[in-house]
């Protein structure tokens, strides 16, 4: 006797690459990354209802392989992360990813997808959304220091939710810099490709720093950041990696996601242990305050937390409602008695 099929509970939407590709095509790359902010800002919102704990930390000398989870209660969430900057001499990426959604009802995965690429889209929205609450306002020009996977997405979104339109790149790779100017092309920016970090940040308002070797670095001194300026460090995500002076935290407002995450792996872990922070979901609503006066240096000391992440992939959930960007898998044993897992086995010889 064959085994039953299984039921509907059982097949799990499953998002591929190709069908995340498409998927990002079909709304458009900007269109997503203003969703994604905002869906990632009403997140924050009702940060209060989320399961909160730091990443799950595998680090070796080669990188770190990394677990975030969070749930609010209805829905369930984890990714599965790497980061391995050596990857790039081997022709691989610095970091891979995948995430899962479930109910917390029953325990049941409703989503399983990729999130390499959705992980580069939610952390350029989740800096977009910062730099809404924190940038100057009317700031038209952003740098780029580190002009690796992660560059095309910021410039974008930053272009999409705040209206910048012209960014400087810089990377100690040339062919970086480049590959970046070069994808850049026909979005309406204006690339300006630049030899040093000094000339990088010329004119800057907001300077994001996203590189990826995994030490503690000095990107920017004290001496290059000028008044006004917001920072967006996103590279300093693990222990041992940096990318600030901290002279410049001295002289900034930082702002955080999650304090207990970001005094391990952000640039705050060079300070003392007292040293203040803002958690960002309390400017989001209202309760502190974020950008307060033109000379003000504000810092976003991104690591990325498991709420951006639920947030992308309940979003790419309610997307899949209205096409069929994804596959089917059957992936849940699911016998039509289930206590007899044993006998569905047998039944399928």
């Amino acid at each position: 006797m064959s085994a039953p099929l299984p039921s509907e509970k059982a097949l799990v939407p499953f998002v591929s690459v190709e069908n995340m590709m498409r998927l990002v095509h079909h709304i458009g790359v900007e269109t997503m990354l203003v969703e994604l902010t905002d869906v990632i800002e009403a997140d924050f919102r009702r940060w209060e209802l989320f399961d909160k704990t730091p990443r799950v930390a595998s680090h070796s000398r080669e990188g770190v392989i990394e677990l975030m989870p969070t749930s609010d209660g209805e829905i369930y969430s984890f990714k599965y992360v790497n980061g391995h900057p050596k990857n790039m001499g081997q022709g691989l990426q610095t970091v891979t990813a995948f995430g899962l959604l479930a109910e917390v009802s029953t325990g049941y995965p409703v989503l399983l997808t990729e999130m390499t690429l959705l992980t580069a889209l939610r952390t350029a929205a989740t800096s977009a959304m910062a730099a809404r609450h924190l940038a100057p306002k009317g700031a038209r020009t952003m740098a780029i220091i580190g002009n690796g996977a992660q560059a095309e997405f910021q410039a974008l979104a930053m272009k999409a939710v705040l209206g910048t339109d012209h960014v400087r790149l810089y990377d100690i790779d040339p062919l970086a810099t480049e590959k970046a100017a070069r994808n850049l092309a026909g979005f309406g920016l204006t690339v300006t490709v630049c030899t040093t970090p000094e000339a990088a940040i010329e004119g800057a308002q907001i300077i994001t720093t996203c590189t990826a070797d995994k030490q503690y670095a000095t990107i920017l001194t004290d001496n290059m950041v000028g008044g006004g300026i917001h920072i967006n460090a996103i590279g300093g995500d693990c222990p041992g990696k940096t990318e600030l002076h901290r002279d410049i935290l001295l002289r900034a407002d930082t702002f955080v996601e999650y304090p207990p995450q970001t005094r391990i792996e952000g640039e705050i872990q060079q300070m003392d242990a007292d040293y203040p922070v803002t958690e960002l979901w309390k400017v989001i609503s209202g309760d502190a305050q974020g950008r307060r006066d033109a000379g003000q240096i504000t810092l976003f000391d991104s690591v990325g937390f498991a709420t951006e992440d639920f947030s992308a992939l309940r979003y790419v959930r309610e997307k899949l409602k209205h096409n069929r960007f994804y596959q089917e898998l059957d992936i849940i044993a699911d016998p039509d008695d289930p206590r007899d897992l044993f006998g569905m086995l047998q039944r399928a010889r």
